[in-house]
């Protein structure tokens, strides 16, 4: 077989196999919608935690076995917390319950989301709004879809006409991390038009690949609420990168998505 009839073949088996994440992440979608509804009351930590345990259980006693059944010998990761790469080889890189705290809060900013990274690359990406009934889903080289719509990044290309925002990578996070996010925001408050903060990433990045918002960014990171946007913004035509402008991988502090146009002013921004 020729080199050309075997990299088809390998589009072909990866577009279906996106297929079948994008109905596993739905099926995984419907059961947390069904739980959606009334704030979750928790006055500890210990049962904020078992709270964000059943959520994330639920979503997964769907996911796992169908993705498992997809790829059997790929590894498979599920903290959503965890960053830096991953060993070589085929992983499946999961958030069952993206934005669950806003899920316990009865906001409606949670997804559900699957990703199978190839040697540190991410391939395709799945990921469902079960609020809203939307599928993000995109393929390496195949391009970002909502629906099967095509998606674009927007072509602004003034910072100071552009909508950002930014997100919190995690709770607890190191005292330079924090003063980094509040001097970036403050930075960005005043060359950009409008600033939204909130959590999770993924779905900033979700706006970012459908041209709603211009650009986003994150300083530290995980690999679960970067990579399904990663790839999505990349294949909308978008740039990603650190906050510094250099090419962004698992690895690195600080993670950067824009529009082409205020990529470039927004590494200035941000590096100030």
């Amino acid at each position: 077989m020729s080199e050309t009839l075997q990299t088809n073949d390998v589009a072909a088996s990866d577009a279906d196999l996106l297929g079948q994440t994008a109905t596993a992440v739905r099926a995984a979608g419907s059961a947390l919608r069904e739980r959606f509804g009334e704030v979750v009351r928790y006055q500890t930590r210990e049962e904020l935690m078992r709270a964000l345990a059943a959520n994330d259980d639920t979503a997964l006693d769907i996911l796992r076995p169908r993705l498992t059944h997809l790829r059997p010998d790929a590894g498979w990761v599920e903290d959503e917390l965890d960053g830096g790469a991953l060993p070589p080889g085929e992983w499946w890189v999961v958030d069952p319950a993206e934005g669950n705290v806003n899920h316990l809060h009865a906001l409606p900013e949670w997804a559900v989301t699957a990703t199978l990274v190839r040697e540190n690359q991410p391939v395709l990406t799945a990921v469902h709004l079960p609020l809203t009934g939307e599928t993000y889903t995109a393929l390496t080289g195949a391009g970002a879809y909502l629906d099967g719509r095509p998606l674009r990044v927007s072509r602004t290309a003034d910072l100071g006409l552009s909508m950002v925002a930014t997100s919190q990578a995690r709770p607890d996070e190191d005292d330079d991390v924090v003063r980094r996010v509040g001097s970036s925001i403050t930075a960005m408050l005043f060359d950009a038009l409008v600033v939204r903060t909130a959590v999770p990433a993924t779905l900033h990045l979700l706006n970012v690949a459908a041209g709603r918002i211009d650009a986003f960014w994150q300083f530290a990171g995980a690999r679960a609420d970067l990579l399904p946007g990663a790839l999505l913004v990349t294949e909308a035509g978008g740039q990603i990168s650190d906050a510094e402008g250099r090419p962004w991988t698992p690895q690195s502090e600080s993670f950067l998505a824009a529009a082409p146009g205020v990529h470039a002013e927004a590494v200035a921004t941000l590096s100030r």
